[in-house]
């Protein structure tokens, strides 16, 4: 294993994203088939969430392929060839999926009719399913394995670069969104990392954003968590 100077990784805020992309990729496919047809309304709204997750998933996704694989290979080749080949297949397998998603969507927003909704809500399930299962095993095989060899400054550049496109208007709802489910502790930890005209403020400003926003999406400010799925 090449040397590195700790201290190592904290992991917990990839526990917390996980958790997020759980619960709202298991709602989505009921959010689909519970839209009326012809409600083309309605339909605006539920695609705009459904692209609005799948781009941070995306972004997620981009930064582990940049900045995590190659350390973990290089660091850990043995433990880590194999798992790591895995995780690559498993996010090209999202993004094929995701296209599948975006050409569904598309055609659900012209039509807002019966086969276009069942077209994307049977891709949502399979996306699901490959969500849940690819979050489980990094967490079970890729996680321990950052603990170990990747440094805290490492995985802070990977979090921050995975996040730079995003527009800081929504940053409070992503934060919200994993904030729903999230360990008090580490929030108290992210918030007290942030800029001091951010501060505690920040936890507020972004629990209001995703309140507001799952109201509109699930009809509740409380949507059901990941693990009542």
């Amino acid at each position: 294993m090449t040397s590195t100077n700790g201290p190592y990784a904290d992991t917990r805020d990839m526990y917390m994203a996980h958790t997020m992309f759980r619960r709202e990729f298991s709602l989505m496919p009921g959010l689909v088939r519970d839209v009326a047809v012809g409600d083309a309304e309605r339909v605006q709204i539920v695609s705009d969430h459904i692209e609005f997750v799948e781009t941070i998933l995306h972004h997620h996704h981009d930064a582990e392929d940049k900045h995590l694989w190659p350390k973990l290979q290089a660091r850990e080749p043995v433990s880590a060839a194999g798992i790591v080949r895995v995780m690559e297949e498993q996010h090209a397998e999202i993004d094929r999926i995701g296209t599948e998603i975006a050409d569904a969507m598309a055609a659900w927003r012209r039509n807002a009719d019966a086969d276009s909704r069942g077209t994307l809500a049977d891709a949502l399930d399979r996306m699901n399913l490959l969500v849940v299962e690819h979050t489980a095993l990094e967490e079970e095989r890729i996680l321990p394995l950052v603990e170990k060899c990747v440094t805290a400054a490492e995985w802070d550049l990977m979090i921050r670069e995975g996040g730079e496109d995003t527009p800081p208007e929504i940053l409070p709802l992503i934060l919200g969104m994993m904030m729903y489910e999230g360990d008090p502790e580490l929030i108290k930890d992210i918030v007290s990392g942030l800029p001091p005209k951010q501060g505690p403020a920040i936890e507020d400003i972004a629990s209001q954003a995703f309140a507001s926003h799952s109201k509109r999406i699930h009809g509740t400010s409380t949507p059901p968590r990941s693990t009542g799925f």
